[in-house]
């Protein structure tokens, strides 16, 4: 299809100066559409479950940070920051959850074996560019958070996970540390969120550019800030209690939120 562009005029709020496509509306959601989309995400992982492909793919990469932290390495301060930042590398991940919803969407067998058809799509390498974006982004949060460290705790020098943690609750750094490092860590969040939070799905299903993507994912945000805080505010939470037991919840938590989102998209964007 032929997307016919348009530009609001100067006097247009924030929102309307994106230029996306004439045939995208951006629909007002509630806090009712955001648990029906998880209602939905539940039931489309149940049909089509897929967490021993996320257990294949988590506990790797959990396992050696784990362990450099557990030998006090140059990473234990950066733990906090490196399981934070699924919020900014989750999307691109989820993108074949989001096709096993949109194949049960379009009556069509889906099976874990389906989330490699998104390979396929017209759109991956618009999915690869935004992807390359988000993880970018994750990099520059990482170097935020070890930049605050080391202005703050990391001049005390803790050499150990006890006495990092001591450190982190009983000193002025440590405080300073926290107050610091959730501050830019809140805004590395809100940023993620404008950016991602319907633009893989969109590709995926319309075969959108990564650009247009993006651009209406920052509409539906601006459009419904409310509704998309307390979305965002839903998957931290989501996201802390998937790693409370072992990250072993992360291998639930993950595709839920995955097919969430795709509901999510569908209700947020025509």
């Amino acid at each position: 299809m032929a997307h016919r562009w348009y530009m609001p005029d100067h006097q247009a709020p924030l929102a309307d100066m994106l230029v996306v496509p004439r045939d995208i509306r951006i629909r007002p959601i509630d806090a009712g559409m955001l648990l029906d989309a998880l209602a939905l995400g539940w039931r489309d992982f149940l049909a089509a479950p897929t967490q021993l492909l996320f257990l294949g793919i988590i506990y790797p990469l959990v396992g050696l940070v784990a362990a450099r932290v557990s030998f006090g390495g140059d990473l234990m301060p950066l733990f906090y920051p490196l399981v934070a930042g699924l919020a900014f590398v989750g999307p691109l991940a989820a993108v074949g959850i989001y096709e096993l919803s949109r194949r049960r969407e379009q009556g069509q067998p889906a099976s874990w074996i389906n989330t490699l058809d998104v390979l396929r799509s017209k759109a991956i390498w618009s999915i690869a560019a935004l992807g390359l974006l988000m993880l970018t982004l994750y990099v520059l949060w990482l170097g935020a958070a070890q930049l605050v460290y080391d202005h703050t705790l990391g001049r005390l020098e803790p050499d150990s996970v006890s006495g990092f943690t001591n450190l982190l609750f009983t000193t002025p750094e440590g405080w300073q540390m926290i107050v610091l490092g959730n501050a830019v860590g809140l805004l590395s969040a809100v940023t993620a969120l404008a950016l991602s939070v319907v633009s893989f799905p969109m590709m995926l299903h319309r075969g959108t550019d990564w650009i247009t993507a993006m651009q209406t994912s920052i509409r539906v945000v601006m459009a419904n800030p409310g509704p998309m805080m307390l979305w965002g505010a839903i998957v931290v939470v989501a996201l802390a209690l998937g790693c409370l037991p072992a990250f072993v919840g992360l291998a639930v938590v993950m595709p839920v939120l995955g097919h969430a989102t795709w509901h999510l998209y569908r209700q947020a964007v025509r």
